[in-house]
């Protein structure tokens, strides 16, 4: 009587219909053999997957990702792809169940599903998972399922028309497809455009009953706990006598010392349990405490356990706080009764194939997320629902998990049968996400409320829907019904009191006049309550850039570097951007060089500013942590991987304890920043230096910062001003944790030719690079080490080193080094040779 789950990711073959499908890929397509070796239509196709993947495999398409090949292929997304597979039944197995499901994860996009010659659905939502009981039409012996796909960008374009046209800034609709919108491009994204069963399909087969609907929560209660489970049931159509149904519940983890359980009985197809528990140890983020998780076991019961599940949780108290105050309105999150400075990414699919994205590569990415010290992920509302293991690692790794749906930077509308779809899609995540112990924030949009406000909205939707009904009712309901205890903002960015969504004086901001208009230390013109995008764009590794695009000669505006430079006038802006700090080299390397290290210098001076106006601005979300292909864009780890300058600017100024210099209204102040728990005291130590390491004056002052909090000093007299200000710095330093003031920009000052001295050891895990500076100042030692070998990886960077001074990077991912290799001045690099250069 147990459910029994067959899964049918095998014997899969993909067709092309319609579509403008080349003469060359048709030819191979039809010339394809089926499984027993003959002659067929079609390829092989794996499931999960998507189209691209697969004619990829099969050698008729390039790798999209490499030089042009976006526009070449793009008529993929043009034509309509038939998936299709048999599958055999024995009558045993028919019998063993009164009911058969097909069960599809996943379904990208629009599509028919056909079983043995019958048409069971048709379905246009990539976002939400879809059952359909199938058991009259399976049959002993082969089954024919038959999965057809219609173009996403022919019915997308067909659904804009029906529904009307919106306001969006891009030329394809995504806003009327329930498809990932980044799918169709993004100003750091490729345009895929695909079509595929993206998650894994099933037979299910059980009778008498089935868990249909498992919600679990968990919540700390003074010492202890509680967790509740409400479980609904499906029954088996036709069964008139049956045993009672019982649903048990059980809770298993660290500190218990017995196993809370509890059985009910199913009425009117639901139950309800609730466990408490006398211990339960807390849940913490990263850098506040540990992760303690604990397993729910639900289980049904007929005569015998006939479905199963579980779920995992943890206890923690958490909350935003936004009562409105003497500056307006805050958006701090408090977690277990402990204020929380949020130091946080975005996220955005990991690969415009997300399907490629298993949990190695989750894990991967959110254990480099940890160590540049953040604690939480923002996933962007123009990408997906991440599969479960996101959130399990984030879970497991303290990564506070910040959900939007998926509505971005367009307006949508509210008609059918996007109404329906949106309900369905809200649900099914809602339910599958809300027991997360990192799931902190469910938000209805990326932008869509500021976007109506100031982007010409109004005018030109000339009274249509645009998508208000979702933010404000619907999801509020939705979450209200099924999750309760997670907190819901409708838009980022959002004004709780009704402001301006984009006011800096309440609630969450995103900052973008910055990248687009001025100059990155305009940074520090304003504070922020909290700020929950921000960005400045750099090119990926030079290893990523030089694999994906192979342009001779290499430019700054050769082809292949253009087609991966999605922004609007990106490239001009990294031009502007750079000039006030450095000179526009004229080698690419070097290029490559200045454009990452401004990138990093941007976003430090970003996240020091927001830091140290902590807890007024209560958290910094940087945008983006990833990229999802090898492209010039705002990510610190690039498409292949590989960690940007970037990475290491936001792991210093994430530190647990730091000392940064700002400019405040009277002047200089040192503001020390000790996000542990501990008190951090000592001696502030301020020195106004000489490039030449000379001591020029001295101070100190005595502090003793509290944990959780920051201090500021003002810097004393004659300290905050220089004599000769091209050639001096001043130091602020606790217990050698330094902060550094320039007094000029660096094409202004007198940095000297880099004299570093490299020695190389092995260690345990890799090689330690220690690099010694000479006679003069040394800004940001970066080793771009991908250059030495594209496996290696190395710890730190952007490291300032005094006269005399040394620093040892730790090199991994490699078997040999070779300090020549290492010295080489291309990948030991700093902000000395881009003013030495020039």
């Amino acid at each position: 009587m147990h459910t029994v789950r067959r899964p049918l990711h095998s014997g899969w073959r993909v067709r092309a219909g319609s579509g403008p499908v080349p003469d060359a890929v048709a030819a191979g397509i039809t010339g394809g053999t089926d499984a027993a070796g003959g002659a067929g239509q079609g390829i092989p196709a794996v499931v999960p997957g998507v189209v691209h993947l697969d004619l990829m495999r099969a050698g008729l398409i390039p790798d999209p990702y490499l030089d042009d090949n976006e526009s070449a292929l793009n008529w993929i997304g043009l034509v309509d792809w038939t998936y299709e597979t048999a599958f055999a039944l024995r009558a045993d197995e028919l019998a063993a169940a009164s009911v058969h499901d097909l069960v599809f994860d996943g379904l990208d996009t629009v599509a028919t599903v056909s079983l043995n010659d019958t048409v069971i659905a048709e379905v246009a939502n990539q976002h939400r998972g879809y059952r359909f009981d199938v058991t009259r039409l399976l049959r002993e012996g082969e089954n024919r399922l038959v999965v057809a796909f219609r173009s996403p960008v022919k019915y997308a374009d067909a659904q804009s028309l029906a529904l009307g046209a919106r306001p969006r800034p891009y030329p394809t609709p995504f806003d009327a497809i329930r498809k990932s919108a980044c799918s169709f491009g993004w100003d750091w994204g490729i345009a895929t455009s695909t079509s595929g069963i993206w998650r894994p399909v099933r037979l299910e087969s059980w009778s008498v009953a089935r868990l249909d609907e498992v919600r679990v929560r968990a919540e700390a209660d003074g010492p202890g706990g509680f967790v509740v489970a409400d479980v609904a049931v499906a029954n088996a159509p036709g069964v008139i006598e049956a045993p009672p149904l019982l649903v048990s519940v059980a809770v298993a983890g660290p500190g218990l010392q017995e196993t809370p359980s509890a059985v009910v009985e199913v009425v009117g197809g639901r139950a309800r349990v609730r466990l408490d528990l006398r211990n339960a140890e807390r849940w913490w983020p990263a850098g506040y405490g540990d992760q303690p998780l604990y397993v729910v076991d639900v289980r049904l019961h007929s005569d015998e356990v006939i479905d199963a599940t579980h779920r995992t949780v943890g206890f923690r108290d958490l909350r935003w706080n936004t009562e409105t105050d003497a500056d307006g309105t805050p958006f701090q999150l408090i977690v277990n009764d402990q204020p929380v400075f949020v130091k946080g990414a975005n996220w955005i699919p990991d690969d415009a194939f997300p399907v490629r994205v298993d949990r190695a590569r989750y894990r991967q990415r959110l254990e480099q997320a940890r160590t540049a010290g953040l604690n939480l992920i923002r996933v962007w509302g123009g990408g997906i629902y991440e599969a479960d293991a996101f959130y399990e690692l984030c879970d497991e790794l303290g990564l506070l998990t910040w959900q939007d749906f998926l509505f971005a930077c367009s307006a949508y509308a509210e008609e059918e049968p996007l109404r329906s779809e949106v309900a369905a899609e809200a649900r099914e995540n809602i339910v599958r996400l809300a027991h997360h112990a990192s799931l902190c924030l469910l938000t209805g949009n990326n932008e869509n409320l500021w976007g109506y406000e100031d982007w010409g909205w109004k005018l030109r939707l000339d009274g249509k829907t645009w998508g208000a009904y979702y933010y404000h009712e619907l999801f509020p309901s939705l979450i209200e019904e099924l999750a309760p205890h997670v907190p819901y903002a409708p838009g980022s960015p959002f004004s709780p009191g009704g402001e301006h969504p984009n006011d800096e004086r309440h609630g969450t901001m995103h900052v973008w006049d910055l990248w687009n208009q001025k100059d990155w230390p305009h940074y520090r013109d304003i504070a922020p309550r909290f700020v929950a995008e921000f960005g400045w764009q750099g090119p990926p590794a030079w290893s990523t850039l030089t694999r994906a695009i192979s342009d001779d000669p290499l430019t700054p505006e050769s082809p292949g570097m253009i087609v991966h430079q999605k922004a609007i006038d990106g490239n001009v802006k990294l031009t502007d951007g750079l000039v006030r700090h450095f000179r526009v080299p004229g080698d690419m390397e070097t290029w490559h060089w200045a454009m990452q290290l401004n990138q990093a210098a941007a976003i430090s001076c970003a996240l020091e500013h927001y830091r140290s106006h902590a807890p007024r601005t209560a958290g910094a979300v940087v945008w983006q942590l990833n990229d999802c292909w090898p492209v010039t864009s705002w990510a610190a780890i690039d498409g292949d991987g590989r960690e940007k300058p970037l990475f290491h600017a936001i792991r210093n100024a994430f530190a647990p304890r730091v000392v940064t210099v700002q400019p405040r209204s009277d002047g200089l102040s040192a503001v020390i920043g000790n996000d542990t728990d501990d008190e951090w005291q000592g001696r502030l130590d301020f020195e106004l230096r000489g490039f030449d390491g000379s001591v020029r004056r001295r101070a100190f002052a005595a502090v003793a910062v509290a944990p959780r909090s920051s201090e500021t000093v003002e810097v004393p007299d004659g300290l905050a001003e220089a004599t000769d200000a091209a050639s001096e710095l001043l130091i602020a330093e606790l217990s050698g944790v330094r902060g550094l003031w320039y007094f000029a920009e660096p094409r202004d000052s007198a940095l000297a030719d880099p004299q570093l001295e490299v020695e190389v050891s092995v260690e345990e895990g890799g090689f330690a690079v220690t690099v010694t500076a000479g006679a003069t100042l040394v800004r940001d030692v970066t080793l771009l080490i991908d250059k030495v070998d594209p496996a290696a990886s190395v710890d730190s960077g952007l490291v300032t080193l005094l006269p005399g001074e040394s620093w040892t990077f730790h090199v991994s991912g490699v078997d040999s080094l070779d300090a020549a290799a290492v010295r080489d001045p291309r990948v030991l690099r700093s902000a000395n040779q881009l003013v030495v250069a020039a």
